[in-house]
């Protein structure tokens, strides 16, 4: 199951109560206050952990409370402070306040985390008011409680290169010939419901991560076939391949299909016109693919690949424009956040 959108509630530990007592022990003829303070309570933190890239593990569960602090006790005793509760996600993931509508913090990287709901301080016991003329106080102070609030989680897959193109262009077959990755491959529209990841090496310990899109279609931006559901993972991938479809089984026109997904990027978000880009032409083994690849290149005007995750066709040279354009790209794009869409869990 993949998930990349939650919602939850978070609430912060109370602080335990302070304690009012007084000393008592035999042969002691004057005691005094002796109330012990209360614990803290715990903190709510979301922190990114690398090894899933999905929210799957936390869809289930909607509240979040993090543990109560210990009551103070006589003799001057501390109450415990409770331990924080950790929320672990994938890198990558946007942490929003649903009813703020702020972004309180973009976890790009493994180990990069957020305080999102603080927990009570400890209230106060009796000994902490004693003074020289107020020797046997009878207040405590009470105890804080904890934050809270709704979040929404949001996540945006992290990958050097992402696939776009028309179901059936060839994006599943091609990954699982570069990756050990296993996407769903079948011979009908959508059968990639949500994006897979893959780890493509390029020799000795260097690799990139490539991400395999779900298909897109024209209408896609108001909601036909899949929509724009997964589009925000392209967000996040620093080099574009368009999979273009020689003879598509609809009988279309493969040079209209590229400006169909090309436009309908675009209407998601138009930053990605400056998006690195490699064009590509899949089932090159297929008779007559080399003269619509041509065609294709003089209409769009730039160049066109030829390749084959069958025969194998075009593979190095892909990799070799793609690791040239990832070369070519800082270490890190900043990418702006966008605002938290209509915090409704999506579970596929």
């Amino acid at each position: 199951m993949f998930v990349d959108r939650v919602v939850i509630f978070v609430r912060g530990g109370d602080g335990g109560a302070g304690c009012c007592s007084f000393r008592r022990e035999k042969y002691v003829p004057k005691g005094g206050p002796n109330g012990g303070d209360g614990g803290d309570g715990g903190d709510v933190i979301i922190r990114a952990v690398a090894g899933t890239d999905s929210l799957a593990d936390i869809v289930n569960r909607k509240h979040w409370r993090a543990g109560v602090g210990g009551r103070g006790e006589p003799a001057d005793c501390h109450g415990r402070n409770a331990h924080d509760l950790v929320i672990r996600v994938p890198p990558g993931t946007l942490v929003y306040d649903r009813d703020r509508h702020n972004l309180l913090r973009d976890l790009k990287h493994d180990g990069d985390e957020v305080i999102v709901a603080r927990g009570g301080k400890g209230g106060k016991g009796n000994a902490a008011f004693a003074t020289s003329t107020n020797r046997a106080p009878r207040q405590t102070k009470p105890p804080g409680e904890g934050e809270e609030r709704w979040l929404v989680l949001e996540l945006k897959v992290i990958a050097d290169v992402g696939l776009v193109g028309l179901p059936n262009a060839g994006k599943s077959t091609l990954l699982s010939r570069l990756s050990h990755a296993t996407p769903e491959i079948a011979d009908y529209p959508f059968t990639t419901k949500f994006p897979n990841l893959g780890v493509v090496m390029i020799g000795g310990e260097r690799a990139f991560v490539m991400a395999d899109l779900p298909g897109l279609i024209e209408g896609a931006h108001s909601g036909v076939g899949l929509g724009h559901e997964f589009l925000r993972h392209v967000e996040r991938t620093r080099v574009l391949v368009h999979l273009v479809e020689p003879f598509p089984s609809d009988g279309s026109d493969p040079v209209h299909n590229y400006r169909v997904v090309l436009s309908e990027l675009l209407m998601h978000d138009a930053r990605l016109a400056n998006r690195p880009c490699v064009v590509a032409m899949s089932k090159a083994e297929l008779t007559d693919s080399a003269a619509v690849r041509e065609r294709l290149e003089q209409e769009i005007g730039r160049p066109v690949l030829a390749i084959s995750a069958v025969t194998g066709q075009g593979l190095a040279h892909l990799i070799g424009e793609v690791v040239r354009q990832l070369r070519e790209l800082p270490e890190e794009e900043p990418t702006a956040p966008t605002p938290p869409p209509d915090p409704v869990p999506t579970v596929v």
